[in-house]
C-alpha cells in the first residue's frame, strides 16, 4: 500500500545533521569538506522542497548529498582525497561493523582508495545506516548491485587493513 505524499519538514532536517555529516566525511575525507557539502546539501533541500512518500527522508538527503557531492568534484575536476588524521575522533562513532572493529581513521582514510561507486554504497549502508533497499533507491541502482559492491569494497578495506597492520 503506497502511502501519500507529504512534503519534507524542514524541522526535522537537524535530526540527520550527524549520519549525513558521517556521510560527508566518508566522501569528501576532510572535515572542513564534510561540513560545507552538509551545509550545501540543507541549502538545495530547503531551496526546492520535495514530497516525500514513507519516512524516506534520510534516503532523500543521502540522495541530494550525494548529487551535490558528485556536482562540487565536476565542478572542481579533481579527485576528492584527503589523508583522514586526527580530526576523525570529534565525529561521533557510527553503527556499523567496520568502525566497530576497527579505529575509526584507518578506516575512512581506507574508504579514500575505494572507487566512487563502492565508497558510495558503504557510506550509504554502513555508515547511514540505510537498508539495500533504501541505498539502491538513494543511489539509483538495484540492491543486488549494492550487496556485490558493499562485498567488494568491504573486501578491500579488510585487506588495505591487514596489509597496514
Amino acid at each position: 500500500m503506497e502511502s501519500r505524499p507529504r512534503p519534507l519538514d524542514p524541522e526535522s532536517l537537524g535530526s540527520h545533521v550527524a549520519r549525513l555529516y558521517r556521510a560527508a566525511y566518508g566522501l569528501c575525507g576532510s572535515r572542513q569538506d564534510a561540513e560545507d557539502l552538509v551545509q550545501d546539501t540543507f541549502e538545495r533541500v530547503l531551496r526546492r522542497p520535495r514530497f516525500l512518500r514513507r519516512d524516506e527522508d534520510v534516503v532523500y538527503l543521502l540522495r541530494v548529498l550525494r548529487n551535490t557531492w558528485i556536482s562540487s568534484r565536476r565542478a572542481k575536476r579533481e579527485v576528492a582525497s584527503a589523508p583522514a588524521g586526527e580530526e576523525i575522533e570529534a565525529i561521533e562513532a557510527p553503527i556499523d561493523p567496520i568502525a566497530q572493529a576497527i579505529e575509526g581513521a584507518a578506516v575512512y582514510e581506507a574508504l579514500q582508495e575505494l572507487t566512487q561507486p563502492l565508497r558510495e554504497a558503504i557510506v550509504a549502508v554502513d555508515v547511514m545506516g540505510l537498508s539495500y533497499r533504501e541505498a539502491a533507491r538513494a543511489l539509483g541502482t538495484r540492491e543486488g548491485t549494492i550487496m556485490s559492491r558493499l562485498h567488494r569494497g568491504r573486501g578491500q578495506i579488510a585487506a588495505r587493513l591487514e596489509v597496514g597492520d
